[in-house]
């Protein structure tokens, strides 16, 4: 038997792509009955290799784990028992606390702001809840919605999410998240959560997703990356100066916890800012399409979907079964699953990823027969498991668990 390739040499190397893909099949066919497609293994050298990638990225600032980039249950708890990942950055209040209630963490943050009344409710009527789940505001309407809501006397944990763009020649650059801009407007919602009883404000959060989530090393767009990285760092420079003043205003207020931020794209340089005391990463742990072109880290995927052939419509194609697995976002061929292995597969323009059948063109297409398995990768982290009850855990050669996703637990978020 050959040498087994040493994917951290080079984990996107063919040498190691191919190896871990007859991994992947030899698993699955091994498995003690049929596996029903698609068959979702997550690689878990891979996932502890990524691990322990993002800590020596954060340098010791812990790293609060973004849920929506995991979305299963057991490998959030398997992170979470390591040295340095402290803490969930969930995305909705019922998932947060769900998490809560099933012991995952007792620290949840939920990044985005809520409007829903029975979450809510819940959250001000246990006290377990109220004291290890913490909400996000950008305005006070969001306060108002928790008042309405409120059905018990327990203080609400609140977070202030603070708009973290590039303020460049009059346009705004990065997501549309938080109206909160200047240090005034950050001001005046502090004073309000402050000066309003049955809340505690408690922290806040600045997500810089145009360093932290877009690539910038693609080998076919070389200007367009040296752009990217051109904005990145005018962002990271105007974000600090930016939060350094409201860190100092909000401290004539209020003691805080934490100061969220940053993204698994962008970890070693949000941690660099004295002001942020945590940074948040989920993708980086998976590493799906999107996240293939960074220079910040070398992507060493982890989670891999497989698919059956079932039809040969003509010689030189192959058609599986299923495959329209799309990310979401701007529709465009990036948010299309990537087919993996055997490599040199691509999907046709004309077709695409197709719900109930997907055809694959390129060299290896004609020598696949019905039966054959083809591996995908998801263009984003954590929705490939909205797609399946079940990730198979892969070590080594073998398959060594069967875990629930949350569908399989027969929760949707």
């Amino acid at each position: 038997m050959s040498p087994r390739p040493d994917p951290a040499s080079d984990p996107t190397s063919d040498a190691a792509r191919d190896e871990l893909a007859q991994r992947l099949t030899a698993a699955v066919r091994a498995a003690p009955g049929p596996l029903p497609t698609p068959v979702v293994v997550v690689d878990l050298d891979a996932f502890d290799a990524n691990a322990d990638d993002l800590l020596r990225r954060a340098a010791g600032t812990p790293i609060r784990v973004a849920s929506k980039s995991v979305r299963v249950p057991d490998l959030l708890e398997r992170v979470l028992a390591r040295d340095g990942f402290t803490g969930v950055l969930a995305y909705t209040l019922a998932e947060a606390l769900w998490l809560q209630e099933q012991g995952v963490s007792d620290d949840v943050v939920v990044a985005y702001p809520t409007v829903d009344a029975a979450a809510l409710g819940r959250l001000t009527s246990e006290p377990d809840a109220a004291a290890r789940v913490t909400i996000m505001v950008d305005e006070v309407a969001h306060l108002d919605v928790v008042e309405r809501a409120r059905v018990g006397d327990e203080p609400v944990r609140v977070a202030v999410d603070v708009d973290a763009g590039l303020r460049l020649a009059g346009q705004h650059l990065g997501p549309k998240r938080s109206p909160l801009q200047d240090v005034d407007d950050v001001l005046a919602l502090a004073r309000e959560v402050l000066g309003r009883p049955g809340f505690r404000l408690v922290g806040v959060m600045t997500y810089e997703g145009q360093v932290a989530g877009v690539p910038d090393d693609v080998p076919s767009q070389r200007a367009r990356s040296a752009v990217v990285r051109r904005i990145k760092a005018l962002s990271l420079r105007q974000l600090e100066e930016r939060r350094g003043r409201i860190a100092e205003e909000l401290s004539r207020l209020v003691d805080l916890e934490f100061w969220n931020a940053g993204g698994s794209g962008s970890v070693q340089h949000t941690v660099a800012d004295p002001v942020v005391t945590e940074v948040a990463a989920g993708s980086g742990l998976l590493v799906p399409t999107l996240f293939d072109h960074y220079r910040s880290f070398r992507p060493r995927p982890a989670a891999f979907f497989g698919l059956p052939v079932t039809r040969r419509p003509s010689p030189d194609v192959a058609t599986v079964h299923g495959g329209g697995l799309v990310a979401s976002g701007a529709a465009g061929p990036d948010r299309l699953p990537a087919p993996w292995a055997p490599a040199g597969l691509a999907l046709t323009a004309l077709e695409g990823a197709g719900e109930v059948q997907t055809p694959l063109t390129g060299a290896p297409a004609s020598g696949l027969a019905v039966g054959d398995l083809v591996w995908f990768r998801h263009a984003k982290s954590g929705e490939l498991f909205e797609h399946t009850t079940t990730a198979h855990l892969l070590a080594g050669d073998a398959l060594v668990d069967h875990v629930p996703t949350y569908r399989g637990h027969g929760l949707a978020f």
